[in-house]
């Protein structure tokens, strides 16, 4: 088995393994991941059998003798094909900490992918971190729709969905990322003190380049727009990558309107429909009123794990 740093050579066959793996998805194709290559030591690795044909990715970036899962992804251990076996999995581990060794890296942070993001069962590698005492660091709670089973809205939800439809509120798709950006900048700075994670510029382009993944809806009450949510979608399932509402779009209910629509009309193929964590404080602490909002449209709980690794 050998493994091999990821360069730029390599991107094609990257890209056309993350295509074909069984937990894949599209922002772990490298024209994602490098749109912010100055902020992170880029580690990524490859995994070769005896054959020497691709048999595992590791997207990762190293900080101060650390490896961890690419810190500029929600999520990422070992993308692997529905060929991996656990045995193999275990032997990969092996090998992978022969290798950090020799490179001087002290531990591993190990983000896992949640089974919601799996095509199909991909659980090998929480075996292999048990198998070598790795230890869970991190757990975060996201909240999820399983878009396969009717889908119950609490009261309250149902009572501000049938109150923005009588506000005569339009629900659409849309390219205008600026406009959006305009309300999600103001509304972040007003509530939270806090700014996007990605620039306009960064998510035009990311948007342009992943048009088929990355989608912006809005809502508009007489021109005005009023609430957006950015989605992210893969193949199985729709995250809310980012969500707006503007003080008018709160009084008329046009969030819960749009989610409404995002739900039973534009994801209603899909087998869930995720609106991401409700955490601060690596885990520790639980925002009840974000996470409220959440299930009052049918979500529930779905951990995000994160393991460290020392190497021994």
């Amino acid at each position: 088995m050998r493994i091999v740093k990821y360069t730029l050579e390599h991107k094609n066959i990257w890209n056309e393994f993350i295509r074909n793996s069984k937990n894949s998805h599209f922002f772990f194709q490298r024209d994602y991941m490098e749109y912010h290559s100055d902020r992170f030591d880029d580690f990524s690795l490859m995994v070769f059998d005896e054959t020497d044909k691709l048999i595992a990715l590791l997207p990762a970036n190293i900080k101060e003798n650390i490896m961890h899962s690419h810190q500029g992804l929600t999520f990422g251990g070992f993308l692997v094909d529905d060929k991996m076996k656990t045995e193999t999995m275990l032997e990969i581990f092996e090998s992978l900490k022969l290798f950090l060794k020799e490179q001087n890296i002290e531990k591993i942070v190990y983000k896992c992918i949640p089974y919601i993001y799996h095509i199909k069962p991909s659980e090998e590698d929480r075996y292999a971190l048990f198998r070598n005492d790795a230890k869970l660091i991190r757990r975060d709670v996201t909240s999820t729709i399983d878009l396969t089973e009717q889908v119950r809205y609490s009261k309250g939800r149902k009572w501000t969905i049938n109150k923005a439809k009588k506000e005569s509120i339009e629900t659409f798709e849309s390219n205008d990322y600026e406009a959006f950006w305009k309300l999600l900048t103001g509304v972040l700075e007003v509530n939270h003190e806090a700014k996007p994670v990605h620039s306009l510029e960064e998510i035009e382009k990311l948007a342009n380049l992943f048009s088929k993944n990355i989608k912006l809806f809005l809502a508009k009450k007489d021109e005005r727009i009023v609430s957006g949510a950015l989605i992210y979608e893969n193949q199985n399932i729709v995250h809310t990558q980012y969500l707006a509402n503007s003080e008018e779009g709160r009084e008329l209910g046009a969030l819960d309107l749009l989610i409404d629509y995002l739900i039973k009309d534009i994801c209603k193929n899909k087998k869930y429909f995720d609106f991401g964590i409700s955490n601060e404080d690596v885990g520790r602490y639980l925002n009840t009123g974000l996470i409220a909002q959440k299930e009052g449209f049918g979500a529930r709980a779905v951990v995000h794990d994160f393991y460290e690794l020392e190497i021994k």
